[in-house]
């Protein structure tokens, strides 16, 4: 009875804390609103699924039993899509919303109608725990040149984020097969105070979760702008001036530039750097930047011997999948074909 009542108040307080977080994922500029959208549901869902497991194991409400059991479907699809909304273009995007979200709610509509003939949730939520679990460490092992959506100072820490959520998903992994074993072997005798342990651990990352997003938030604020410069409207100047920096001092060869940097060196607000970017050119600042380096790539490749990889290195970018594909997507054709088709006949 005690460890039911110690149980009580941490899945409220874990809901709670999700509900104050879901509407700040909405405020943070990760480079692509969509973006934001879905960690705003996945913390929504959280919410949820707190409230619910505190009404069960505290209250004894089960009413609401089959929706409890279903809801952790939810969370592998919007954890990856927010994610992968960072390295994927519209239209594609939306073809792998349209599947992932989908086979969730089929999934989830098939467990509650035919709850009665299959017992085992757990099964699939675990499957769903380890398919996501492959797919983000995928994502991520492609490196932050991958996130051609994200803003420029976010790509890097966003992989962190992601073997972060992979940990997520391998603890839900782990919590939930106990507390289905707990029910097997012992009639879920010692389920409450697992409840108890998930929800302390849940609102340890919750906390530092909240901590850490005024830091986010607050980068996204603009600096004072001096007088003598282009007017913030004049996005094409603006663009210019920016091209003309890049140009002389070449800091896109550095592989940790980020947008503070430049909006810094230009003396401009980093929102103002951003949508003359994208109003000028169509594309973000982080596909802006990825432009330069392959220039310069592709002199070096013309001008010198040095090998793809080397190249590679020397012109910032830090994964080879991004540079062989965005080489192709630009040139048309590999490094190495280039070079061949580039060097000097005899």
């Amino acid at each position: 009875m005690d460890t039911q009542m110690l149980s009580v108040p941490l899945p409220i307080l874990a809901a709670s804390l999700c509900v104050v977080i879901a509407p700040l994922m909405l405020r943070l500029d990760l480079g692509r609103r969509i973006s934001g959208i879905f960690f705003a549901l996945l913390f929504t869902s959280f919410a949820l699924q707190s409230l619910l497991v505190g009404l069960r194991f505290g209250y004894g409400v089960e009413r609401f039993i089959t929706f409890q059991r279903v809801l952790p479907m939810s969370v592998g699809p919007l954890l990856y899509l927010g994610f992968l909304a960072l390295a994927v273009d519209g239209a594609s995007f939306r073809r792998h919303a349209q599947l992932h979200l989908g086979v969730a709610v089929l999934l989830a509509l098939g467990l509650g109608l035919f709850a009665n003939i299959f017992r085992d949730f757990d099964l699939v939520i675990s499957a769903s725990y380890l398919v996501y679990t492959g797919l983000l460490l995928r994502l991520a092992r492609r490196g932050p040149d991958n996130l051609i959506h994200a803003r420029l100072d976010i790509a890097r820490p966003a992989i962190r984020w992601m073997y972060g959520a992979v940990g997520l998903l391998l603890g839900l992994l782990i919590l939930d097969t106990a507390i289905a074993l707990s029910f097997v072997m012992a009639r879920g005798a010692s389920a409450p105070a697992l409840v108890t342990f998930g929800s302390a651990l849940l609102i340890a990352l919750l906390l530092l979760i909240l901590t850490s997003i005024p830091t986010l938030i607050a980068l996204q604020r603009p600096t004072k702008v001096k007088p003598d410069l282009p007017a913030e409207s004049d996005e094409a100047t603006l663009e210019a001036a920016a091209r003309a920096m890049l140009l002389r001092s070449q800091i896109y060869l550095d592989p940790d530039l980020t947008v503070q940097r430049i909006a810094r060196r230009l003396s401009v607000p980093e929102r103002s750097l951003s949508n003359a970017i994208n109003v000028s050119q169509g594309m973000n600042v982080s596909q802006y930047v990825n432009g330069f380096r392959l220039e310069h790539a592709a002199q070096l490749l013309r001008d010198t011997e040095d090998s793809v990889a080397k190249v590679m290195s020397q012109s910032g970018f830090l994964t080879r999948s991004n540079f062989y594909r965005e080489f192709q997507r630009v040139y048309g054709q590999s490094p190495a074909s280039y070079r061949e088709g580039t060097s000097p006949k005899e």
